[in-house]
């Protein structure tokens, strides 16, 4: 056994009892998986951790539901990043989604999800799913007013996801959805990750006409607080719009109806001074 520690900020680190399990360093990243006694297996990316067996349906269930729940019929949905494949899992319990592209920069992030993850990455290989190995600003050059959700499943702003917390990226989010078109984005930690969380809150809304912030928890992830960002130009995602269609959604286990219909009266104050 070891002791794994994610420094999340120069003064503060997160220390998990754990075995190694396994160790890859592609193209892009260092890749490791941990198997831990509280989290079960934790995929970590560059010191990071991403995702974690007890955990991630707090985090994909948030990042995905609301966005799609706010759009009239989703039919197309883009994940960028998110090659663990929780976010494309999600989305297809809607009984609307036609189709489900993921956008993912390193196929190594895949192959390990598929071995280790299985829970996660049980729906990659769905009829509906298809992958694409490219990078996520190039690929939505491609895509123009093409989905009706993207979901940006992002990991930190540093190396080559950096461009993706950018005003010049968000630009090409919107170019690539179609009328009545929804982004959602997550956005760091508000509390531990105050200036990634602005810039990107600020960035966002430079290219939207309606956004909205709201967050939840997710243990492992800095501060145990996560906050995610909605943006539409025609749609007011502020609204809890469609929430009869929240009964269609099966085997969630931490967004409720409530929670929806109260998303951002549930945003804390001092998260609201900072958007």
């Amino acid at each position: 056994m070891i002791w794994f520690t994610e420094y999340q900020t120069e003064n503060v680190g997160l220390t998990i009892k754990a075995t190694q399990v396994k160790t890859i360093k592609s193209k892009y990243q260092e890749i490791v998986v941990l198997d831990t006694p509280e989290f079960g297996k934790v995929l970590v990316l560059d010191g990071a951790i991403q995702t974690t067996e007890r955990d991630e349906f707090m985090y994909h269930e948030m990042l995905v539901h609301p966005a799609l729940l706010k759009h009239p019929e989703p039919k197309r949905v883009l994940v960028i990043g998110g090659g663990d494949g929780g976010s494309v899992r999600e989305a297809l319990k809607h009984p609307s989604v036609e189709e489900v592209h993921l956008c993912e920069i390193d196929e190594e992030v895949i192959f390990v999800a598929e071995k280790y993850f299985p829970t996660i990455s049980n729906k990659l290989r769905d009829p509906k799913t298809k992958i694409f190995i490219e990078d996520g600003s190039q690929f939505l050059e491609e895509k123009k007013d093409f989905y009706d959700v993207i979901i940006l499943d992002s990991s930190d702003p540093v190396g080559p996801a950096e461009i993706l917390f950018k005003e010049e990226f968000y630009k090409k989010v919107k170019g690539s959805l179609r009328e009545n078109g929804i982004m959602v984005a997550q956005t760091e930690s508000p509390f531990l990750q105050k200036d990634y969380f602005e810039k990107a809150v600020k960035e966002i809304k430079k290219v939207f006409k309606n956004v909205g912030v709201y967050t939840g928890f997710v243990p492992t992830y800095p501060a145990g607080m996560w906050s995610y960002t909605l943006a539409s130009d025609n749609i007011n995602v502020l609204e809890p719009l469609n929430a009869e269609r929240f009964s269609s959604l099966k085997d969630l286990k931490y967004l409720t109806k409530d929670i929806y219909e109260n998303l951002f009266s549930l945003t804390p104050q001092f998260v609201r001074e900072m958007t």
